[in-house]
């Protein structure tokens, strides 16, 4: 009954607090809302379990899920290294840059236009579940296997982003460039590129999370003894769900972190796009 009492006055006071800073538009406030929500959250799961003595095979307390990360620190930052570092950035990098260059081939010819296009949406719908075995007969059980399906599940958001970006230019933009006697690459560094940077980011974005998702559930089908999805798998047929859970938050904080800083990045180098400017 005491549990459930400071959970209701607990959810009162959070809703208040997040009702009262939405009407602020400070930095401070922006922050403070999602952190109060998410503090909130694990208050509401934490006394869901003692109150309702879940088991822990089921559902682990935040408590325990905290001990597990202090208890199995050195494993899971192996875990981490393998996966993110080794699996994520590479296939990350190779398949946003290999996006950005089949759209700029694509700007170029009306006939990739048509054959890429189509291509791209035909992999893009393809099921990880699919891929990923396939990736690992083909590449082995490494890294390599886990970023060639970070490249399959990258490249077409970025293909496709940085098409529609480069087609954001305006026609008199265009036509002034020609009146300089500007030509193609000239055009395309000095006005195309940069009104096609917030559709790039976007792509950015939306990769950063895929790409964490892709290398987890390829380690499901083949990895070496450690691995975020290995861990995940091995622990769940385990009944470790403590583990399972650090696991998981550490992958979440990982893409969120991996999204905010590309979200700054995005602010600073198209400070001058309408979406950032303050109307006051």
């Amino acid at each position: 009954m005491t549990i459930a009492l400071v959970s209701l006055l607990l959810t009162i006071a959070a809703l208040w607090a997040m009702a009262r800073l939405s009407r602020s538009d400070t930095r401070t406030a922006r922050l403070a809302t999602p952190a109060i929500f998410g503090l909130l959250l694990i208050w509401l799961w934490q006394a869901a379990v003692m109150g309702f003595h879940i088991p822990r095979i089921l559902l682990p307390a935040p408590t325990e899920v905290v001990s597990a990360l202090f208890s199995h620190t050195a494993m899971l930052r192996r875990d981490f290294v393998q996966t993110f570092v080794r699996s994520v950035i590479p296939g990350y990098v190779i398949g946003c840059g290999l996006g950005f260059l089949a759209a700029l081939a694509i700007d170029r010819s009306a006939f990739l236009k048509r054959g890429l296009l189509p291509l791209g949406g035909l992999i893009s719908a393809m099921p990880i579940v699919g891929v990923a075995p396939i990736a690992v007969m083909w590449f082995g059980f490494g890294w390599q296997s886990k970023a060639a399906v970070v490249v399959a599940m990258t490249i077409f958001p970025m293909l496709v982003n940085t098409t529609a970006g480069l087609a954001e230019s305006g026609a008199l933009e265009r036509d002034l460039m020609t009146s300089y006697a500007a030509g193609y690459w000239l055009t395309l560094l000095k006005l195309r590129l940069p009104a096609a940077l917030p559709h790039i980011f976007t792509a950015l974005k939306l990769n950063s999370t895929l790409a964490l998702i892709g290398a987890v559930v390829a380690e499901f089908f083949g990895s070496p003894v450690f691995g975020m999805g290995f861990r995940i798998s091995t622990a769940a047929a385990s009944l470790n769900l403590d583990v399972v859970w650090a696991t998981i938050t550490i992958a979440a904080l990982t893409g969120s972190l991996s999204f905010a800083l590309l979200a700054l990045a995005e602010r600073a180098v198209t400070f001058w796009h309408p979406s950032f400017r303050n109307p006051s």
